[in-house]
């Protein structure tokens, strides 16, 4: 008998373990859908948005606190985002500051990008320093790309987006990207980093712009919203 109560007492035991696990798992998914740095901290906030988020309750976002936003606008050599135009002019309606992200692809060459981003993003001198996202490695590239070819391809790109844009780019680094090819240290342009939650520091230098919380859940747009913060 005295064996039976203590296997019923470790199984209520472990029951109720897994039951603050899963409390605490429910807790910890709500604080990260809601959360955003501390205004006192970071007073310019924003959002990066493409075609892949969804409709955009433009009005909705400036209300809960974006004051800028970035929106996805050309891919590699030949890709652009098909909501880019729609999304610009919205969020021009909605008098929120906007900039242009471009999808940097080591494999394809760097004029045939540049020639790609100027087609899709206007010459506007409202609009923010554009950006410039390196995610994407060359290890899988049909011809090989040395890591120097990689460094002198991405500086042409830069020098020809900035002679549209006429500011200097801000360079969009993952953390595999940076760990792979240094390129904050080899290129001096403000980074942008990504990290939820906690600020990141795998440049090795300060960030300018971070993406504190990918996953913030808003009423504002369907998905998961990609919530930015500007170093004050």
């Amino acid at each position: 008998m005295a064996r039976k109560k203590n296997t019923r007492l470790r199984l209520r035991l472990i029951g109720a373990a897994l039951l603050l696990l899963l409390a605490g798992g429910a807790w910890t998914w709500w604080h990260l859908s809601q959360w955003t740095p501390p205004r006192e901290e970071f007073p310019v906030q924003g959002v990066e948005i493409g075609g892949e988020d969804g409709p955009v309750d433009w009005v909705a976002l400036k209300t809960i606190g974006a004051d800028f936003v970035y929106l996805d606008a050309s891919a590699s050599a030949f890709a652009r985002d098909p909501k880019f135009v729609e999304n610009l002019e919205a969020a021009k309606a909605a008098s929120l500051q906007w900039g242009a992200v471009h999808r940097y692809d080591p494999c394809q060459p760097a004029e045939k990008q540049a020639a790609n981003f100027v087609t899709v993003v206007p010459r506007d001198s409202a609009m923010l320093p554009a950006a410039v996202w390196l995610d994407q490695l060359a290890d899988d590239c049909p011809i090989k790309v040395s890591d120097a070819a990689v460094e002198s391809e991405l500086t042409t790109f830069l020098n020809q987006i900035e002679t549209h844009t006429g500011k200097a780019a801000v360079l969009k680094v993952s953390r595999s990207f940076e760990r792979r090819y240094q390129i904050s240290a080899r290129i001096d342009r403000n980074v942008w980093l990504e990290q939820l939650r906690f600020q990141p520091d795998y440049a090795g230098r300060p960030w300018a712009m971070w993406t504190a919380n990918d996953r913030l859940t808003l009423l504002a747009l369907e998905g998961g919203i990609r919530w930015v913060v500007v170093r004050p």
